[in-house]
């Protein structure tokens, strides 16, 4: 009989990204190891067979934790799985995987990324004045504490050291599986030839400018560094550099603090404001560099995304992705975002021919699209799945 695992996320909606997208891939990779895979929703609309939306009936977009978990236990009376397997800190899960980290370390390093000190301060004091979120964090700070509590799957190492040093989580309850990403995407050889004739034109180059273009891809473009980065990028352009370096923004962020920003420092002419796009390998695959100066991301699926398509990266300590390369072979890691002369110097680097060349083929040479790969997190779930029943049995 395959093993039956029951996989809890908020909303069943792939289009909101995250941790929805993260978690119907793994589900899909799970499946194709021979599991059977429910995925359990509060809300959403799926067509999918094993998708099964919970709170269909509640109003609003969202439930509180409290009602979805009473309707999760009725589906649970009723449905034989192995294992339940959870993105949200339910006690009754076997094994749960927080897709944002640590609900405390994610509400400092949002206020730390206001570039206003007040504003720093007003967010690290009134962060618990949201009563989902302060919730969320007491039930998750129970749950790990609680040594009868399930085992923790951690996205990278910054994630480890977020349970241990906030929480003072047992060591032996979290298990290191690194995020991954589905690395078979494919691009539309005639769009992406369109779209570099489009982006070229709005940066007023010709085909024999040879820009170095670097792409930023996020929502959250003030959590994410875009600000810091448009600054960098002022800097690099005042250098000399073999090839122009160039942004592209790729998201559905507000956009206009950030020309306004670009305009301050020259460089609005170099900057390109894409919007959101359904698919990021056809913008990766005209660009040469990813870059995101994050000042909070547990494991970025976007850098995970560059490196599968063999692109060198620039991002920051606060991003779990860097457990996937290595700092100086296949890409740059700044210390933190604010450090602008770090992140131009990277920039300044990878403006060169030889030094993208050479990442790509230390990136090849490592395979490291392997190990980014969902089919490995699969694989690794699968044996935490099984040696969690092992213990069960034998208890």
């Amino acid at each position: 009989m395959p093993r039956r695992i029951a996989i809890i996320i908020e909303r069943a909606d792939i289009a909101l990204g995250g941790a929805e997208r993260s978690m119907s891939e793994v589900a899909i990779a799970l499946t194709d190891l021979g599991l059977e895979v429910d995925l359990l929703a509060a809300k959403g609309t799926t067509h999918a067979d094993n998708v099964r939306i919970l709170c269909s009936n509640v109003p609003g977009k969202r439930v509180t934790l409290e009602v979805f978990a009473q309707a999760l236990r009725r589906r649970l009376r009723e449905n034989d799985y192995d294992i339940i397997h959870s993105v949200l800190p339910l006690d009754f899960a076997d094994v749960y995987q927080p897709r944002g980290g640590a609900y405390a370390e994610a509400v400092l390093r949002n206020a730390a990324s206001y570039p206003n000190r007040y504003w720093r301060w007003c967010k690290r004091t009134m962060a618990f004045a949201n009563r989902r979120r302060t919730r969320l964090l007491r039930a998750e700070q129970r749950l790990c504490q609680d040594p009868k509590g399930p085992m923790i799957a951690a996205l990278s190492r910054y994630v480890v050291d977020q349970f241990e040093r906030h929480y003072r989580t047992d060591p032996q309850r979290i298990a290191l599986i690194l995020n991954g990403v589905m690395t078979d995407q494919r691009t539309a050889p005639g769009a992406t030839e369109q779209l570099r004739s489009q982006v070229l034109q709005r940066l007023a180059l010709a085909e024999a400018a040879n820009p170095v273009l670097l792409l930023f891809a996020a929502h959250n473009f003030r959590l994410k560094g875009l600000g810091s980065l448009i600054r960098a990028l002022h800097v690099a352009r005042q250098g000399v550099t073999e090839r122009p370096p160039c942004l592209l923004v790729l998201g559905a962020g507000n956009v206009g603090p950030y020309r306004r920003l670009a305009q301050r420092f020259g460089v609005e002419q170099h900057v390109v404001f894409l919007g959101p796009a359904e698919n990021v390998q056809n913008v990766l695959s005209i660009s040469q560099v990813g870059i995101l100066p994050t000042f909070y991301d547990p494991s970025s699926r976007f850098i995970l995304e560059a490196l599968a398509a063999g692109k060198p990266v620039i991002t920051t300590a606060f991003n779990g992705a860097i457990d996937h390369f290595v700092d100086g072979r296949h890409g740059r890691v700044v210390d933190t975002p604010i450090n602008v002369q770090a992140l131009a110097e990277a920039i300044t680097h990878f403006a060169c021919t030889a030094n993208i060349e050479k990442a790509e083929a230390a990136i090849a040479e490592d395979d490291l699209k392997a190990r980014i790969s969902t089919r490995r997190v699969a694989r690794e779930l699968s044996v935490l799945y099984e040696s969690l029943l092992e213990k069960r049995s034998s208890a």
